[in-house]
């Protein structure tokens, strides 16, 4: 049985989707789900890059995609009030749900769900409050110690090749977004395509450089 370690954070719906994908994409196959929220926007500062939302152009598109991939898969996804937003209180509070900061599927599809059901602020301190009180978080959210392994969490996934959400990692490989969930499967598979082209497509020597 495989370990399949997803990093995730609330504020990307592509996590959103990826998450709500996952139990018909792995249907039939043995595995471990392990749930680490990661801080999106550090893995942004640690490569040099914008997110999404924030290039014009690209944020309009992201957002109309997204809408339609929800559509396609039969999801309800409904934007909040105002995106991007700050996810770092939403994030502690799923590491805080747990005692090793790994939150199971029922927080996360809670928290998924008050940021892309409603249309809502996601970041809202009420909303917030009542989220907290549902959850019923182990530890605070707030302690020393959950914002540590937050960061543990985003660092530990850096290290690992990771540089956006949702990113999955089993064995060895990293696999990102939702578009990267048949490919995921194919290796949990079996695919004799990764004994050889998992590497040689990646071997290409690098061109111009900026």
């Amino acid at each position: 049985m495989k370990t399949i370690t997803c990093y995730l954070d609330f504020i990307s719906p592509y996590a959103y989707l990826a998450f709500e994908a996952l139990p018909q994409s792995l249907m039939g196959v043995s595995h471990r789900m392990v749930y680490k929220p990661v801080l999106f926007a550090a893995m942004l500062k640690h490569h040099g890059q914008l997110g999404p939302a924030e290039i014009a152009g690209k944020r309009e598109w992201t957002y109309r995609q997204v809408v339609w991939q929800a559509k396609q898969l039969g999801v309800t996804l409904d934007m909040p009030h105002a995106h991007p937003f700050n996810p770092l209180a939403l994030l502690r509070l799923a590491v805080a749900c747990s005692t090793n900061g790994e939150p199971n599927r029922y927080v996360c599809e809670t928290i998924f769900k008050h940021v892309w059901h409603g249309s809502a602020a996601a970041d809202d301190a009420t909303r917030l409050q009542a989220l907290t009180q549902q959850l019923a978080p182990v530890r605070s959210a707030d302690a020393a110690e959950v914002k540590d392994q937050l960061k543990a969490n985003t660092e530990e996934a850096i290290a690992r090749g990771a540089f956006g959400v949702p990113t999955f990692y089993v064995d060895d490989k990293v696999f990102w977004g939702l578009d990267s969930l048949p490919m995921l499967r194919a290796y949990l598979d079996g695919d004799q395509w990764f004994d050889t082209a998992w590497h040689s497509a990646a071997s290409i020597q690098q061109g111009i450089k900026r």
